[in-house]
């Protein structure tokens, strides 16, 4: 039978996570509960990781030609990080390990500086993501208006996994197409919309997957009619810019 000995006294749970957060190389603050899930793992005065030399990395002269220049930019070179790892990614179809080296050794920075960066950003790729890229905006507008059901006609269509695809992409059989559900990529007045290899299309029917996954893995032109490109701009008959 439990009896008061068996009653933590007050305060002794905040001393335990503590202690939790003391073996993890941080102290608590203030003698307040910690949560060990904040400080597991973490060395704050562990040595950081070496920034690469230049020499040492088979860096392709445009893309450190490229990096230099958004460098340039910045007061700060580390306010580059972002448009850098695009860099990266635009060259290699996602931040792969060797790219983030490369980045960093232009840069000045460790790897693991950069890694912490695309690892936080959904645009930013840390793993194969295919030479095509098809990302269906999932947020209420475009739900509304049947974004699941779209989503789910382009997992059909590419052969994902339609529940990896709303869980942050999926990889069709042949690798080449990667679906996923995003949001929100701010066209409302398309809903529902997709934006296929960093172009917008929209309002599209389900049917309209099929024939746009058709026509990209064949290298023509996607849903010419559906494309932001082509809208007219408000109060002009000319064609909007869809950058």
């Amino acid at each position: 039978m439990s009896g008061p000995a068996d009653t933590p006294a007050p305060g002794a749970a905040g001393r335990d996570s503590g202690a939790a957060g003391d073996a993890a190389g941080q102290a608590p603050p203030h003698g307040l509960p910690v949560d060990p899930a904040l400080t597991a793992g973490r060395h704050p005065d562990a040595e950081p990781g070496e920034i690469p030399e230049l020499h040492e990395v088979d860096c392709p002269p445009e893309l450190r030609e490229w990096i230099e220049q958004l460098m340039s930019r910045y007061p700060d070179r580390h306010s580059a990080s972002i448009p850098a790892l695009w860099a990266v990614q635009r060259r290699y179809g996602w931040c792969t390990p060797e790219g983030i080296r490369q980045a960093a050794a232009v840069m000045r920075v460790t790897p693991g500086y950069l890694e912490s960066v695309a690892s936080f950003y959904d645009l930013l790729r840390t793993e194969p993501s295919g030479s095509h890229q098809v990302l269906v905006c999932t947020n209420i507008s475009c739900w509304m208006r049947g974004a699941d059901q779209l989503l789910e006609a382009f997992c059909e269509a590419a052969g994902s996994d339609l529940e990896q695809a709303g869980h942050g992409g999926a990889l069709s059989a042949d690798g080449e197409v990667m679906v996923s559900g995003f949001e929100c990529l701010g066209a409302c007045d398309l809903a529902p919309m997709a934006s296929i290899n960093e172009r917008y299309y929209g309002p599209l029917e389900n049917e309209d997957a099929a024939a746009a996954l058709g026509r990209l893995r064949a290298g023509e032109p996607v849903l010419e009619d559906k494309a932001l490109s082509r809208r007219p701009l408000a109060g002009d008959s000319a064609a909007g810019d869809d950058t």
